[in-house]
């Protein structure tokens, strides 16, 4: 069950309709999760996965979106960054998935993507395919590369607008948070009239580092390493990738209300984008017009708020949605039981 229905409420902003990054229209998400013995000895085990969000149904290479990232600690291992960054928009579907897992999972965006604009790399540009990663190494057997290129193009193929799979899935299998289970969490505010929603893969903080409500339970793992956190941010409220910007730093809130101080190993990224506006690939004008936000407007300081709640509890969720996990050479992690809060 997700953390609010538990009893544990975050924030003041009302939550959309399935508290989900898919409140935001057109947003969808797609699990693949890995999860079997590898060889004879039974030490070596994939529990790990792949996770896919996408910012709208339709051809992301042609009809881009507003987007940005914002790095809290660096220490993390993605794609594509630098270029949303400098062009301030998203091109292809986010991936997530473990670190190893990201060669495998761009080549398989890649082709994906490929198959789908046969005119890139031949007749237009290259594209920029964007992955994120958490070292699930603790439960996967991360070295010997369990994910494969085809488990991204199944995630995207799975993706919906339904409400998301969270906890161990995707992946979330095998990622640790404050020595319980965490993994994929998701949460969402609405803003007169405008969704913010937020994806989470939580692999950080240690079990007395957990700030977000007090815990009577035992059973997290005493020592585990910084880890590293992914967020995605979604929105539908018009905003440009400095605004973009603005608001993911925001979400660096959220994630200390819980307890993190964005560790020296810790990667701590953001990735956000607009669905407001698409942009278009092809195009003979010399001109575009888009809409944005006032920077002085009201909604500004409430999409701020907004960021940072929905944060906060889509990593709570990924505590409250997991499931105690059984991994390589027989290591267990438990799940966080919410019934001890208070």
């Amino acid at each position: 069950m997700k953390a609010r229905e538990l009893g544990i409420k975050v924030g003041r902003l009302p939550v959309g309709v399935k508290n989900c990054i898919t409140d935001v229209r057109g947003v969808m998400v797609g699990h693949v999760t890995l999860d079997f013995s590898i060889g004879e000895t039974g030490e070596d085990y994939a529990c790990t996965g792949v996770t896919a969000i996408l910012p709208h149904n339709g051809n992301i290479f042609k009809e881009k979106v507003t987007a940005a990232s914002y790095v809290i600690n660096g220490f993390g291992k993605t794609t594509g960054l630098v270029q949303v960054n400098e062009l301030g928009v998203l091109e292809s579907p986010i991936m997530l998935t473990n670190t190893f897992g990201v060669p495998a999972v761009t080549q398989g965006t890649l082709a994906y993507m490929l198959d789908l604009n046969p005119e890139i790399g031949d007749t237009t540009g290259t594209i920029n395919v964007v992955v994120g990663e958490c070292n699930d190494g603790h439960l996967n057997s991360i070295r010997l590369f369990p994910v494969k290129p085809e488990h991204a193009i199944e995630a995207i193929n799975k993706a919906t607008n339904g409400q998301a799979e969270e906890g161990a899935v995707g992946a979330g299998k095998g990622m640790v948070c404050f020595g319980y289970k965490g993994g994929i969490g998701s949460s969402s505010r609405v803003v007169e009239g405008y969704t913010v929603g937020c994806l989470v893969l939580s692999n950080f903080g240690k079990q007395e580092e957990f700030r977000a409500f007090q815990y009577e339970g035992e059973g997290g793992l005493s020592e585990t390493s910084d880890g590293s956190i992914m967020i995605v941010l979604a929105t539908d409220a018009p905003l440009s990738d400095r605004q973009l910007l603005r608001v993911s730093k925001r979400c660096g809130i959220g994630l200390g209300r819980t307890g993190s101080h964005f560790g020296h190993g810790s990667g701590d990224i953001v990735i956000s984008f607009s669905t407001a506006q698409r942009i278009a690939h092809f195009s003979e004008e010399m001109t575009e017009t888009r809409i944005q936000l006032r920077e002085d407007h009201p909604l500004m300081n409430e999409l701020f708020a907004a960021a940072a709640e929905a944060a906060e509890e889509a990593i709570l969720n990924s505590l409250s949605q997991a499931v105690t996990t059984k991994g390589r050479a027989g290591r267990v992690v438990n799940a966080l039981d919410f019934t001890k809060a208070r």
